[in-house]
């Protein structure tokens, strides 16, 4: 069994605050800023750039991969480093429109993260008119799936509602439409279990500085399926993405499988930050993670539900349907997040109306959601929300 209390004590947490946001940026492990001082001083400082071979840097984009790979059902050898997720995102689609080039449509939903949503039609410009993205409602994609779809796009976990799609089921049905699938895993890796190979998944891409705590703007990862990697051609093909980085070649030749999915030079500071984080999941078992994250949510909501009639919730009643986080709906949502941070309690807010709360179990206990969810319940009680100050929109929502 996972001990809680034990991953607890490896997060840096200010004192008196209870984070519900670590499902949009986690917290700082305690073991982080030592590795991020030893890369900078004893690897950028004394080796300068040797450290490349002799600190390790160049393999670190495949050696964190696979670290992450195995939160996420992945085989060693699959998953790289690097980059934004925007970026992973353009280089998985179109890969994957290329491998379907028969035909010219990206199936989304509305639920989808606006960047992924944004990179498709991008792609669909530079490909040209007779390319278009098709978005539904996320209860209706399984309804649109049929044999003009090329990729079926799609994140797994709603990042406003915490609605969580059914992967298996829908690969197997795009699958049996001929279509590929691209799944963004950005709410989904280190908050739920997955299994991209036991899903037969194409495609999974990711964010590192959620669930994953890699801090602000961490590297993105991304996954092929190793049937698919030694076929794909990526769309950016930069130097580190090829066969012979060092022979500085004028022509481009693809690295053999995961590998041609590099793009640039690796974040390094990043990377070690990211690896230090990982050190948590090494005792951590994603089955006994996913129960206690429902059982967080449970008292959450119940708690909510009973003393916020003004609150709608937004997230699924199921605990089945849901990702590791609740949501509800109010018109000034804004305001009353201000007013709970204000309270030491950290959740955010999604326009135009979500108050999103992520539950993290490595890091919050029972007796921390039951409080938050109390001083939520006095804050609408009380109106302490209805304030000039709680209502002034800041740039970061």
């Amino acid at each position: 069994m996972t001990d809680f209390a034990a991953t607890r004590a490896m997060f840096d947490l200010p004192e008196g605050v209870i984070y519900l946001d670590g499902n949009s940026l986690g917290p700082l492990p305690r073991n982080v800023a030592a590795r991020v001082a030893q890369t900078i001083g004893a690897e950028w400082g004394q080796m300068l750039i040797t450290g490349w071979n002799r600190a390790g840097w160049m393999d670190l984009p495949a050696r964190v991969g696979d670290r992450i790979g195995r939160l996420i059902g992945a085989q060693p050898g699959t998953v790289t480093m690097g980059d934004t997720l925007s970026i992973k995102v353009y280089q998985a689609l179109a890969s994957a429109l290329e491998l379907r080039s028969d035909r010219r449509v990206i199936l989304s939903d509305t639920g989808n993260f606006p960047s992924d949503l944004y990179m498709a039609e991008g792609l669909c410009r530079t490909l040209g008119a007779e390319y278009s993205l098709k978005t539904v409602a996320p209860e209706e994609i399984n309804a649109h799936i049929d044999d003009s779809i090329a990729v079926l796009m799609l994140t797994e976990v709603d990042y406003r509602t915490g609605r969580k799609h059914d992967m298996a089921g829908l690969i197997a049905k795009a699958h049996a439409a001929g279509a590929l699938v691209v799944w963004d895993l950005a709410h989904s890796a280190g908050a739920i279990p997955v299994d991209v190979t036991g899903a037969d998944a194409d495609f999974a891409v990711g964010c590192s500085y959620k669930y994953l705590n890699s801090g602000p703007g961490g590297p993105a990862f991304i996954y092929v399926a190793p049937r698919l990697a030694q076929q794909v051609r990526p769309a950016l093909s930069g130097w580190l993405g090829h066969e012979a980085p060092f022979a500085f070649d004028l022509d481009y030749r693809p690295a053999p499988g995961i590998e041609r999915m590099r793009v640039g030079t690796p974040a390094i500071l990043q990377l070690a930050a990211l690896d230090a984080a990982l050190d948590v999941w090494d005792q951590v078992n994603m089955d006994d993670l996913r129960a206690r994250s429902l059982e967080l949510q449970e008292i959450f909501l119940s708690r909510v539900t009973a003393a916020c009639p003004d609150l709608a919730l937004a997230s699924p009643r199921e605990a089945e349907a849901r990702g590791s986080q609740i949501s509800f709906r109010h018109p000034h949502g804004y305001a009353i997040i201000q007013a709970l941070i204000h309270d030491g309690v950290i959740g955010d807010f999604r326009a135009p109306d979500i108050l999103r709360f992520g539950f993290t179990p490595l890091y919050l206990s029972p007796e921390d959601v039951a409080r938050a969810a109390d001083k939520l319940a006095a804050i609408m009680a009380e109106g302490r929300w209805d304030r000039p100050e709680f209502r002034a929109r800041a740039k970061v929502t």
